[in-house]
């Protein structure tokens, strides 16, 4: 495994060595842990960019906003 190295405001340095402290455990268990949450929230967000028809599909979307076209009530939309 390679390291890195992250630089970490000084008053949120403290309060991760607390916590660790508190659970008995190492600020880089602590990080590892937060980096894998993250991934994991981000992960379905990941795999849709990652297919180009998604892609396609966001830019007109995207488009249509910036055009003001009108979207669908809850409603009209087919289950």
């Amino acid at each position: 495994m390679s390291t890195v190295t992250v630089r970490i405001p000084e008053d949120k340095r403290d309060e991760l060595k607390v916590i660790a402290s508190l659970e008995k455990r190492s600020i880089k268990d602590v990080l590892t842990e937060l980096i894998d949450e993250y991934v994991e929230r981000h992960r379905e967000t990941l795999e849709l960019l990652s297919r180009p028809e998604w892609i396609e599909v966001i830019r007109k979307g995207k488009e249509e906003i910036a055009k003001g076209v009108k979207g669908k009530a809850l409603d009209e939309l087919a289950d």
